[in-house]
């Protein structure tokens, strides 16, 4: 009984390993240890090619059609499938059919990118001077109609001869312009007495009041300076209000 088990169990795996896939050789056609070292350079080596020359193709390579443009082709009226090869006549007649439908309606050859190419000519356009071209200019100008011009220009030349100033027909306060014209002393040059207390104080306040030193010595001449000082304007007692300055209108006069 045992016998008979054991036969069993023997013809089980029989049937199971013929049942299973093969397992490649991976070291299969390769002489030697695969884990080997290459070789040196210079080492010939023999043996079969990895594809016999029998199963490579001897039919030749048919060459790609020749990409062209959608628009080309349409503007020709010819359209050619991918599996058709264009010819070079193709082409041409193709590229010179393009041409002449982009032309169309614009008047003339389509202009090449090309920096040797002329610049186009401008025609009609009233914007444009050409008054520094000698040519444009001669063209429809002479030496005669230049002094008939002059001679317009001098006929309708008008002098304006100078008049006076016009008075002052009312007081708009104190005119600084008149009050730096009849004063001498350079600014910072003490001429009237001040006295008080914090007056260096009271000057940087009330100064800050004023936009500029011209409205603070129109105030300061207002209220009764140079001579008197009631906000302290003036500490140092040269006539000028908050760094109010002659000079510049001193100036103006002499030259």
């Amino acid at each position: 009984m045992r016998a008979f088990a054991s036969y069993a169990a023997a013809g089980s795996l029989l049937v199971m390993a013929a049942c299973s896939p093969q397992v490649p050789d991976s070291a299969a056609g390769i002489d030697g240890d695969p884990f080997a070292p290459p070789p040196a350079a210079g080492t010939t080596i023999t043996g079969e090619p990895l594809v016999p020359p029998a199963r490579v193709s001897s039919e030749p390579v048919q060459p790609a059609a020749a990409p062209r443009s959608p628009g080309s082709a349409a503007a020709a009226g010819t359209f050619t499938t991918a599996s058709t090869a264009a010819s070079g006549a193709d082409i041409a007649r193709e590229t010179a059919a393009a041409l002449a439908a982009s032309s169309t309606g614009a008047g003339g050859e389509p202009l090449q990118a090309n920096p040797l190419n002329p610049a186009p000519q401008l025609a009609g356009n009233v914007r444009i001077s050409d008054e520094n071209d000698f040519e444009a200019v001669a063209a429809r100008q002479s030496i005669e109609s230049d002094a008939a011009r002059l001679e317009r220009q001098r006929a309708q030349y008008q002098q304006v001869q100078p008049v006076a100033v016009p008075e002052r027909t009312e007081d708009t306060g104190p005119n600084i312009v008149r009050y730096a014209l009849g004063t001498s002393n350079p600014k910072g040059v003490r001429v009237y007495s001040r006295t008080g207390i914090n007056l260096k104080a009271r000057n940087q306040r009330n100064c800050a009041e004023f936009a500029s030193p011209d409205q603070a010595q129109v105030a300061f001449l207002a209220t009764g300076g140079p001579e008197r000082d009631r906000k302290a304007l003036d500490p140092d007692g040269d006539g000028y209000a908050c760094g109010w300055d002659p000079a510049p209108y001193r100036l103006a006069v002499q030259n």
